[in-house]
């Protein structure tokens, strides 16, 4: 199971980490930027073939993929800006990734944008005249 192999990698880079940490900060932050990348890594197949299923889904339903590609950009704009802000905040840079989920934030409701305004349409179609 992917979840052993992932929270096994997790404990032994916390162990590495703590020990590190005292003598060497600037290791000790790269082994947990290294950790969270390999983490990733892990999980890029997973990711993938969750994208191909909805992409199927969306094609079978008649779905358009321009609405299907925003969902998925902003899926990946949360995924990014969490994991960076995290790493950020390992480094004890919160106000930094503060800023770095604001952006993030942002970048969500630009792409959503066109989407609700589509459904304020749809709705309004839907409204007796």
């Amino acid at each position: 199971m992917e979840i052993i192999q992932i929270v096994g990698l997790g404990l032994i880079a916390t162990v590495l980490i703590l020990i590190i940490k005292e003598q060497k900060p600037l290791f000790a932050f790269l082994l947990a930027l290294t950790t969270s990348v390999l983490i990733f890594m892990m999980l890029i197949g997973k990711i993938g073939s969750v994208i191909t299923m909805l992409e199927d889904l969306a094609e079978n339903s008649g779905v358009q993929t321009v609405y299907l590609k925003t969902v998925l950009k902003i899926i990946g704009i949360a995924y990014i800006a969490e994991m960076g802000a995290q790493i950020v905040r390992d480094a004890g840079q919160e106000s930094i990734a503060s800023k770095i989920e604001m952006a993030g934030k942002i970048l969500i409701l630009v792409l959503a944008v066109p989407i609700i305004g589509i459904i304020i349409e749809t709705v309004l179609k839907l409204l007796p005249a």
